[in-house]
């Protein structure tokens, strides 16, 4: 403070930080990486954009001119397609999806009050928003989307978090075109909350290079909300809350669709309410990352992190001091201090995605490292070895 009362500026310690060095990468990761990054430029990638720009975030927003050289492309849709596209969904086919929650174990917390409470019916609709998005996803031949929601769609249908997580999650319900057949079978169907672009790119690498590695691909859009100091493993270590809206993969909590749970998102901002995916992070091995526009060029951090085990009373505390309708991420994010991290990171947004081991998720990130890289990208490694 007194720095910026002087001089009108604040020099930040950014040491954490370091240019990737491909000569450092071990040759098989690199050689991955590579194949990653020559299958997009090649086939192209369609990212389905609905309703680009409606929530505000200027930051959210890639330029064509940035993305097309890497084998991105935009195709916009409008939320009003999607949600005049839910009218064409049956109800028998909307009660399975229900069904098959039901048959994994997900705990859904309902009651009468529409304007209050989750109701049989808000599921209904968010069961037709997740058939409707697959299917007009594959029609436009996207290869993965993003739902604004907010603002538009939070006017007209439930809100599409669940909808969300069920896309970012290769375990989901089928879902099938009018002939019968099964779309995206088998896969997830990435899904960059907020339509956050940078998380878009982000998702779709991460996808490619962890179903390469043979890893679960599941991904996710954390916003970064807080942190403090605690006790892990004897060890004092600065510990986040990661929250999203309810977007998160059930394989990411502890216990999958059994230890989750879907309550009624905030009237406040969900005045039709629909239900969250809601869970604990599973303790685990992650690589995060963000991708950002600065100097009219793409750049993407990337470092390692743990998804770390609390206390109950602990995550709970920390739940009703945040959002208690969402999911909780409890992670320490390694050789990257509290306030390094502040002065560093462009966004709230935070991408990470579960490896096996500590060994794995190196190596995985080093995979990912050079996708980027070979892609174009201005590559950084935060917290870790370059």
């Amino acid at each position: 403070m007194k720095q910026w009362l002087e001089t009108g500026t604040v020099t930040h310690d950014l040491s954490h930080v370091q240019p990737l060095k491909m000569d450092r990468l071990p040759e098989t990761a690199k050689a991955v990486g590579r194949e990653v990054a020559t299958a997009l430029r090649d086939r192209k990638a369609i990212f389905g954009i609905f309703d680009e720009g409606c929530m505000g975030m200027y930051n959210a927003i890639i330029d064509d001119e940035l993305l097309n050289p890497c084998g991105f492309f935009k195709e916009r849709l409008s939320q009003s397609a999607l949600a005049a596209r839910m009218t064409t969904v049956s109800d028998e086919e909307a009660a399975a999806v229900r069904a098959w929650l039901d048959a994994r174990g997900l705990r859904f917390v309902t009651g009468k009050d529409e304007a209050t409470e989750l109701t049989d019916r808000q599921i209904l609709l968010q069961a037709k928003m997740y058939i409707a998005a697959v299917r007009m996803a594959a029609e436009f031949g996207c290869d993965a989307i993003g739902i604004q929601y907010q603002q538009g769609l939070k006017d007209t249908t439930p809100a599409s978090d669940l909808v969300e997580g069920l896309l970012n999650n290769p375990d989901r319900p089928p879902v099938l075109d009018e002939n019968g057949v099964e779309l995206f079978a088998g896969k997830a169907l990435p899904h960059f909350n907020e339509v956050d672009e940078g998380a878009g790119v982000d998702a779709l690498v991460t996808n490619r290079c962890w179903v390469k590695l043979g890893l679960d691909p599941s991904t996710t859009l954390h916003d970064v909300r807080w942190g403090e100091e605690l006790e892990v493993d004897g060890e004092k270590q600065f510990v986040w809350v990661l929250q999203i809206s309810g977007a998160a993969p059930a394989s990411h909590f502890v216990g999958g669709y059994a230890g989750s749970v879907s309550e009624r998102q905030p009237a406040m901002y969900f005045p039709l309410g629909g239900g969250s995916l809601k869970g604990v992070g599973k303790p685990g091995e992650i690589v995060w990352s963000r991708v950002f526009v600065e100097g009219g060029a793409l750049h993407v951090d990337l470092g390692r992190g743990t998804v770390v085990t609390l206390p109950s009373e602990e995550t709970e505390r920390r739940w009703r001091e945040t959002t208690y309708q969402w999911p909780i991420v409890n992670t320490v994010l390694h050789g990257v201090t509290r306030d390094s991290f502040m002065a560093r990171h462009r966004a709230n947004h935070i991408s990470i995605a579960y490896a096996n081991d500590a060994a794995g998720a190196d190596y995985a990130l080093a995979v990912k490292a050079a996708a980027f890289a070979e892609l174009g990208l201005n590559v950084h490694l935060c917290g870790v070895k370059a």
